[in-house]
């Protein structure tokens, strides 16, 4: 047994669990050192590892800010292939069905990606995983500039789609370890509106590069930015998952104590009992968590597991699906119409997307302050489905908009007309995506990144194939009578929230994993 030269015999080394309100029992420390004893350790300083609900307002906005900057530079990737397809479909040979596999290739890998990236980002934090996305993100970028055949450029496509995808779903992850669910409408409607604007900002951006220089270009400004933001997220994003961050403060706490022994001053007095202990730090989620292949396997299974077997999870992907894929639809669409019937260039066609980015903004600020004002006169309910009230009204935007659009596209019109109808149908999918994500959220919990991640493998996987067949829906079909087609398939869609908002709880009732949520 160990002694302390004045205490005498001490106990055996005690494992506690350690928690971010644990006080701190204080170390025996005998000054001046006595016999065998030298001058103890400085004590550690642990304000760092202080709870990220507890964090300060300027650091919250801070992570929050970079953090949707990391979602709209991945939104980005999607959109920024469609300018260049007219030069290099004819510079490589291909059609433009295989080129449009540029922007289905990086939706694979951005929807199957996050099956391993989120529980590694749960396990070792979310700092590593930013920075090393952020790492791969910006060289597969440039080797997206950088190709010279079409095969390369898929595969770095892919590469980008891997490194985009940490970006677009572990964000709202990074948003819930430190806002509490009743904190988080502004901070998630914020994160929401960098993925859609992100998406809208990239053709317009990208037509004007490739009109006025190289397509090589269009990824290397984004390369960049994307390495401008590595370099933010080096300086800036502190690790921000609780567990993580209580573990460090047990291996710094764990290594003082082993100085202090070192030094002679052995245990530490408890707030209970006036003799001296020797204990260690340990946290409680490190012991109860399965091991990280285990996470990837679960992670990898229950997303798919949960489409089958919860008819939210189903019905929600079903419809954020059919609302990303139309997003996605409208790069190979809205220039195929604004050509041919407005004879617009290259140049002007990117302009259109101007109406993405200003729907994008507009219904940012209108979620913020309508949740603000609900909250303020208590006019919604508590349970989930107040998150519901707003999106069934607003989701009918997207298919008036598909209406719109597909109506108003001869060359007749004027093209504001149907440059503004992008806007709309782009307002109803951005109710739709943070409907959803907010709904699942609150009625899953401890599932919730699960029952997101199914919906997120879902709509990135149609997303990524309705470029595919969008040129020949529109040829065939004519461009009212495709739209409209779209607008059916979505008017039925927006009768989900509609259910779920009058038998949500009777539908979570029956389920095992949302039943803990039924209020």
């Amino acid at each position: 047994m160990a002694k302390h030269p004045e205490a005498g015999p001490v106990q055996e080394i005690k494992h506690q669990y350690l928690e971010f309100d644990t006080v701190l029992p204080t170390p025996r420390i005998t000054l001046p050192p006595g016999p065998e004893q030298s001058l103890p350790p400085e004590q550690p300083c642990l304000k760092k590892y202080t709870s990220p609900y507890l964090w300060p307002k300027w650091r919250k906005a801070m992570l929050t800010c970079i953090s949707c900057f990391s979602t709209a530079i991945a939104g980005y990737s999607t959109g920024e292939v469609s300018p260049a397809s007219e030069e290099l479909t004819e510079q490589w040979g291909i059609s433009s069905v295989v080129y449009n596999l540029g922007i289905t290739i990086f939706c694979i890998g951005f929807a199957l990606a996050p099956m391993v990236i989120a529980p590694f980002s749960e396990v070792n934090g979310r700092r590593p995983v930013f920075i090393a996305s952020g790492i791969l993100f910006t060289a597969s970028t440039i080797a997206c500039g950088g190709s010279h055949i079409f095969a390369g450029f898929l595969v770095a496509r892919l590469i980008q789609g891997v490194g985009a995808s940490t970006f677009a779903t572990v964000v709202g992850g990074v948003i819930s370890d430190f806002y509490e669910a009743e904190d988080r409408n502004t901070p998630m409607a914020i994160y929401s509106g960098g993925a859609l604007f992100g998406t809208g900002l990239a053709p317009l951006i990208s037509s004007m590069i490739v009109y006025y220089t190289s397509w090589r270009w269009v990824y290397y400004s984004h390369a960049i930015a994307a390495g401008c933001l590595v370099v933010l997220m080096f300086l800036f994003f502190k690790e921000t998952r609780g567990n993580v961050i209580l573990r460090e403060k047990a291996q710094a706490l764990n290594k003082y104590y082993d100085q202090l022994e070192e030094a002679g001053h052995i245990g530490v007095v408890l707030s209970d009992k006036d003799k001296a202990c020797r204990i260690r730090w340990k946290v409680q989620s490190d012991e109860q968590r399965a091991s990280l292949t285990q996470m990837i396997l679960t992670s990898c299974y229950r997303p798919f597991n949960m489409i089958v077997t919860e008819p939210v999870v189903f019905f929600f992907s079903l419809w954020i699906a059919f609302s990303w894929a139309v997003l996605y639809l409208q790069f190979a669409a809205v220039p195929l119409v604004f050509a041919t019937n407005h004879g617009f260039n290259i140049q002007q066609t990117g302009a259109v997307f101007t109406s993405i980015c200003v729907g994008v903004v507009l219904m940012t600020s209108i979620s913020i302050v309508q949740e603000k004002l609900a909250s303020r006169f208590r006019i919604l309910p508590k349970s989930a489905e107040g998150r519901l009230y707003f999106a069934c009204v607003q989701a009918a935007l997207l298919p008036i908009g598909l209406f719109w659009f597909g109506w108003t596209s001869y060359s007749s019109i004027p093209w504001i007309v149907p440059t503004i109808a992008v806007g709309c149908a782009t307002m109803g999918i951005y109710s739709v995506y943070l409907a959803v994500f907010n709904y699942l959220a609150d009625t899953y919990h401890r599932y919730a990144s699960s029952a997101i991640a199914a919906q997120s493998c879902c709509r990135n996987l149609l997303g990524g194939v309705f470029p595919l067949v969008t040129n020949a829906m529109f040829t065939n079909l004519g461009y009212p009578e495709a739209s409209s087609l779209l607008g059916g398939i979505g008017l039925l869609l927006t009768l989900v929230p509609w259910i779920l908002m009058l038998y949500g709880p009777r539908i979570r009732a029956r389920s095992k994993l949302a039943s803990v949520s039924v209020p």
